[in-house]
This record gives C-alpha cells, sequence and structure tokens, in this order.
C-alpha cells in the first residue's frame, strides 16, 4: 500500500525527477517499453503515469504520424513539466487517475505505463481500468523495479540514509518503487483484473551511469519522494542527507564517472 508521501511529485521535485532520475535510470527502459508498444502497430496509444514524458517522447518517434498518443499522469505538476519539454509531434496530455479513466470502454489500442504501477493504492483495479479502454485483443504493456539489492545505486542511498536516520530509516525506495517484484504476484493481480491470457514477464537489466556520484545523490534523494521523507524527519536535513548518500556512492562505486545494476520486471498482455 502507498502512501501520500510515496506520490508526491510536486514542484521542484517534478524538476529534478526529469534532469537527473530521467537519465540516470528511466531513458533506457522508456526506449525499450516504446519499442514493444510500437511492435504492436496501435492506432492509439493511452500511457499512464506518464510522469515528465520520458516514454511519451519514445512514442513520439517510433509510431506512425497517424497514431495518436494521450499521455496521462495523477500529479499535475508531472505533466506539466512534460508538456514544457514537449514532443516532436503531437500529444494529448491529461491528468488522470489510473483507477478512475476518463475514457470509454475499448477506447484504444495499446495501454502503456513506466515504473508507475507500484504506486497504484489498488493495481487490479487498476489494471481493470487499462482492461476496460481496451478494445478487445488490445495490447498493454508497463515495467515494474525489480529488488532493490539488484538496484546499486538505490541500494546503496537507501543504506546511506539509515545511517543517517537510525531510528527511523527513510524506507521510500524499498516500500515502493522496488516493493513490486514479484512476477507471481504480478500475474495474479492482472488475472484478478479480467485479463484471462497469460502475461509474458521478462527481466531486463541495464546499467545506470552518472558522471559524478554527486549526480546520482541529487537524483534519488530530491528527485524522488524520498525527499519527502526525508524532509519529514529533519526539515534542514536535505543536503546533509545528500551527503550521506552521495559519500556512499562513492564508497562503492568510485569517485568519478560511476556505473551501477538496474534491474526491472517488463510485463506484456493483450486484452
Amino acid at each position: 500500500m502507498t502512501s501520500s508521501v510515496d506520490t508526491a511529485f510536486s514542484g521542484s521535485v517534478a524538476q529534478f525527477y526529469e534532469r537527473y532520475m530521467v537519465p540516470l535510470i528511466f531513458e533506457p527502459y522508456a526506449v525499450d517499453l516504446a519499442r514493444r508498444v510500437a511492435q504492436a502497430a496501435p492506432g492509439r496509444v493511452l500511457e499512464l503515469a506518464a510522469g515528465t514524458g520520458v516514454v511519451t517522447r519514445q512514442l513520439a518517434v517510433m509510431l506512425p504520424v497517424a497514431s495518436e498518443i494521450v499521455a496521462t499522469d495523477l500529479n499535475p505538476a508531472m505533466i506539466e513539466e512534460a508538456a514544457r519539454i514537449g514532443t516532436e509531434r503531437s500529444v494529448e496530455w491529461r491528468q488522470a487517475d489510473a483507477m478512475k479513466l476518463p475514457f470509454g470502454d475499448g477506447s484504444f489500442d495499446a495501454v502503456a505505463c513506466q515504473f508507475g504501477v507500484m504506486f497504484f493504492p489498488d493495481r487490479p483495479q487498476a489494471y481493470a481500468e487499462a482492461r476496460r479502454v481496451l478494445r478487445a485483443g488490445g495490447f498493454f504493456a508497463f515495467n515494474a523495479w525489480g529488488a532493490i539489492a539488484m538496484n546499486e545505486f538505490a541500494d546503496a542511498v537507501t543504506d546511506a540514509l539509515a545511517t543517517v536516520f537510525p531510528n527511523d530509516p527513510p524506507r521510500f525506495m524499498a516500500r515502493t518503487p522496488h516493493g513490486y517484484h514479484d512476477a507471481a504476484r504480478i500475474a495474479q493481480d492482472l488475472a484478478a483484473a479480467g485479463f484471462t491470457r497469460t502475461p509474458a514477464i521478462e527481466t531486463v537489466a541495464f546499467t545506470s551511469r552518472a558522471v559524478t556520484p554527486r549526480i546520482a545523490a541529487l537524483a534519488y534523494c530530491q528527485g524522488t519522494p524520498l525527499r519527502g521523507e526525508i524532509e519529514a524527519r529533519d526539515p534542514g536535513g536535505l543536503e546533509r542527507a545528500t551527503q550521506a548518500a552521495e559519500a556512499e556512492l562513492a564508497r562503492r562505486f568510485g569517485e568519478g564517472p560511476i556505473e551501477g545494476r538496474i534491474e526491472a520486471l517488463v510485463v506484456t498482455v493483450t486484452s
């Protein structure tokens, strides 16, 4: 179950997210997910939890110009940032709740969601909504982060913050982004949502790279809802926490350009 803190991608968090998190961990998966959607040759695509538009921008390049793209997110600040950055072609940007989509039955040929399902408070309900708005035989593609131990930068930052706040360590990364990595559970949730076909669930790994440990520390501590957890424990402690994360990243991966493993599950299923 997620909390309101887990979904707080507002204001400067959205800007830090786009500037630091997107190139650090999201871009390779965006290319991968958009390619899978494009291979299904959809005429109309709905994107859920579009964030600042990293997948949307890939879809805008890979899909034919005649294809329609509707990109949505629960958080207005994320959609505003995505629209500000823009795409190479027309996209309809909308604020929408994946739990109750404002679209008619069978409205889309494909639904895509990059690293958003972990935040849904009721995943079978969200999946049922995706199935509802898909036409018969439509394509649903999404991804979810693997276990935190298999995502080295996130693991290092989480461990570092436990030393800063030993009595109440911030566990956002382990609890939410990396808390939904059981393939059997994902398959069960899809079945509960009414998907009758067996999903394809693939483990996909990439290498995350940052020019310095500082960049990676900024990404995680100030470009995700982890920031809210830090500031809730110490309103003036964001920089102190970021420095602790930077030091741990440098200890594990070096002082200069750093590399770490990232791993996620990529799920595709037809309605």
